[in-house]
């Protein structure tokens, strides 16, 4: 009685054979031999990696390195605060020499949905709206300013406990999308910057 696995071999041997075998197997590596030298002597044709290490020029996270982002008042704020100091110098701490600011104002609301016949919802959406402005240190103009937005549902329940925690953890993760996306666009903003 023959195992399945030898089976499957001599059935994927006797596949190979049929396609074309060795001969278009090596075919396919003489091509690559031969285009490869022409594509390597292109170039990068102008791409530029956003977080690259190596190129022309600071890339956009030793530039996100030298912004400073000021105190942003509340707990969500604070959360903001916090997640974009540590994306922009990688848990080093607040810049030393900043040569941007990022300042930031948020504003919060919370969205009631699955509303009962008795009026009682059992769900939120917690909402918060981030304008910010990134401000050259040197001569004090705005060179970037928008909106970035973050929302997170939680549920309600009967204890105040875990409607209280199940809130904050809603802050926190849209607080978390918030500064993503602020990373995101000054990265973007900072890799095209001269």
């Amino acid at each position: 009685m023959r195992s399945s696995v030898g089976t499957d071999i001599a059935l994927n041997l006797a596949a190979f054979r049929r396609v074309g075998g060795w001969r278009s197997a090596s075919r396919l590596v003489l091509a690559a031999a031969l285009v490869a030298p022409f594509l390597s002597g292109c170039g990068n044709s102008g791409f530029r990696p956003l977080y690259g290490g190596a190129g022309i020029g600071a890339q956009a996270d030793q530039k996100l390195a030298k912004v400073a982002v000021s105190t942003i008042p509340g707990r969500v704020g604070q959360q903001i605060r916090n997640e974009l100091i540590f994306h922009a110098t990688g848990g080093g701490g607040e810049v030393v020499s900043p040569e941007m600011r990022l300042e930031v104002a948020i504003r919060e609301s919370v969205t009631s949905t699955l509303v009962r016949i008795d009026g009682d919802s059992g769900g939120q959406v917690y909402n918060v709206e981030a304008k910010f402005q990134l401000v050259r240190v040197s001569d004090k103009s705005v060179v970037l300013s928008g909106t970035s937005y973050g929302r997170a549902s939680f549920e309600r329940n009967t204890s105040i406990f875990s409607n209280v925690r199940a809130r904050d953890d809603a802050e926190d993760r849209a607080a978390k999308v918030v500064a993503e996306d602020l990373k995101a666009r000054l990265s973007a903003y900072l890799a095209g910057a001269a």
